[in-house]
């Protein structure tokens, strides 16, 4: 458990995120007169270095956006598209897209185009000013994280693969401890790079011409035309009404629908009466997801390639049928799917009111363990999530964008912000999002009390076999029994897990910025 400033109260600014220094430059680039969308920015590019497992320069970004002077919320969707050589034929001897590897690492990163479009939009720094801290942290170095520690020393195996990732990752042929000084001078050159030559400089100019080199002398599939044509998109973000206040999610290829499509549902339930921590209320919240992720499976991808019927999944009406089919005495025999878990939530709040809710991964922990040469750029692997059935909705095709797990959330109370929150895991991000809104809106509690209770974590993930229902230890005894009674497969994992995701909160209410990082986390809350 991290305790290290995760709770924090201010009048001006507030940041989260899952990484202490990551927040603090956040805090620096507010001191010094940027505003929430420069100081997200820098967030999002110090997580890129010091929380290089989750996160980097090759993944992917979602971002909601709420400008003051606007009064309007928008969606930045900061995903990349498949190669366009990219086809089922390439696996057709195999029968699987890898999980790792540079035919993982086959669609476009879009996370340093999200940052182009965000400063373009409602900057005031150049791209130079919001890259130097983390300029410096690459350079100069940091201490090592638990969480980078943990995580490089369980995928040593894969990233001792590549000579690249190995080098950066594994000095002197281990993973670095915990505290240990750890540096990435590549990555510092390139983040330099990208700083005098911006945007087009990683999709048209020399550092795209690096990546690709790279990757086609590994057997990768992606091109230039790939990077020189990639552009993010502006969206409206899907809302819904819950108890009163308007619940914002990203659109696809986000699965953010299925926390809209959870509060609905729970709406026709008298939370109160049930009580939280009883085993009715977790049952009830697991029972919620399992049927939203049922549709989800179903209609999730790319919108470009296929209609989603959002207007029918996200209906009230809809939400009071799949209520009906929710039992407390016995458990629905629902499959899950296998999804990736590796990633970061942030968030970052102005004096002025402006409001950044956003999330950035690799997918897997350190992506595809694929370095493009001498960047320090980690690839991500989220195309492994394409299917090769190609009756799939989530069909492997070029120029496609696949099924995202990433969903930064916001709530609006009289049509401003109240609520920024979010959390890194796949199946994890709905379910904790769901408890942290029940906790903050039906229960009235605390930031702190809602993101440091006992969590859950229904599902599986890659290499698992079974969908277990895992409970942090401090989830009392009883409640875990009637769990395992009602036929959950209930599984104890430790009283801290960060299996149960990195959950991070801001809460504005009367002025006051109320910011929580999860303990679970190497993070921090930074304002003042």
């Amino acid at each position: 458990m991290n305790a290290r400033n995760n709770h924090l109260a201010g009048s001006r600014t507030m940041v989260v995120s899952p990484h202490y220094l990551a927040s603090r430059a956040g805090a620096r680039i507010l001191a010094k007169g940027g505003n929430a969308f420069d100081a997200a920015v820098a967030v999002s590019a110090n997580l890129a270095v010091v929380y290089p497992h989750m996160t980097g320069l090759g993944g992917d970004a979602f971002w909601l956006l709420y400008s003051a002077s606007d009064r309007a919320v928008r969606v930045y969707n900061g995903s990349g598209r498949s190669g366009g050589a990219i086809t089922r034929d390439l696996y057709a001897e195999t029968g699987a897209i890898p999980h790792r590897g540079p035919l993982s690492a086959i669609t476009v990163p879009g996370i340093v185009d999200s940052w182009d479009a965000v400063l373009s939009e409602y900057g005031t720094l150049t791209l130079a000013e919001a890259l130097a801290p983390a300029i410096e942290y690459a350079e100069r170095g940091f201490p090592c994280s638990r969480s980078q520690a943990k995580y490089t020393a369980a995928c040593a195996q894969a990233l001792a693969s590549d000579p690249d990732a190995m080098r950066v990752f594994l000095p002197n042929g281990r993973a670095p401890s915990a505290a240990e000084p750890f540096r990435q001078r590549a990555l510092a050159a390139t983040l330099r790079e990208l700083a005098a030559g911006g945007r087009d400089g990683f999709y048209k100019g020399g550092l795209a011409r690096k990546i690709v080199s790279s990757l086609k002398k590994r057997g990768g599939k992606l091109s230039l035309e790939d990077f020189a044509s990639h552009r993010g998109n502006w969206d409206t973000p899907l809302s819904a009404e819950y108890r009163g206040y308007t619940v914002l999610q990203a659109p696809p290829n986000s699965q953010g629908f299925v926390g809209l499509m959870a509060l609905n549902v729970l709406e026709q339930f008298d939370l109160a009466a049930i009580g939280h921590g009883t085993f009715e209320y977790v049952h009830l919240l697991v029972e919620t997801l399992k049927l939203a992720f049922r549709d989800r499976n179903a209609v999730l991808t790319d919108p470009d390639f296929a209609d989603i019927p959002l207007d029918r999944l996200l209906d009230k009406a809809y939400a009071r049928r799949l209520a009906l089919n929710i039992d407390f005495s016995r458990a629905l025999p629902l499959r899950a799917v296998p999804v990736g878990s590796d990633t970061a939530y942030a968030a970052v709040v102005d004096g002025e009111g402006n409001a950044v809710s956003f999330i950035q991964s690799l997918y897997f922990e350190f992506g595809s363990a694929v370095m493009a040469g001498e960047t320090g750029i980690l690839l991500q692997n989220r195309g492994s999530f394409f299917s090769l059935d190609p009756a799939h909705v989530n069909r492997l095709e070029p120029r496609k964008r696949t099924f995202h797990t990433l969903m930064p959330a916001m709530i609006l109370r009289d049509g401003e912000p109240y609520l920024l929150y979010g959390t890194m895991g796949g199946e994890g991000q709905p379910q904790t999002q769901t408890a942290l809104v029940t906790r903050l809106i039906d229960f009235g509690m605390s930031v702190r009390e809602a993101v440091e209770s006992p969590r859950w974590l229904w599902g599986r993930t890659w290499g698992e076999e079974t969908e277990d229902l895992r409970l942090e230890a401090r989830i009392p005894a009883d409640v875990a029994d009637a769990l395992a009674k009602a036929g959950h497969r209930t599984v104890t994992v430790g009283a801290w897990d960060d299996l149960m995701g990195h959950a991070h909160v801001i809460k504005i209410e009367d002025g006051i910025r109320v910011g929580c990082a999860d303990p679970r986390s190497d993070g921090a809350a930074a304002g003042w």
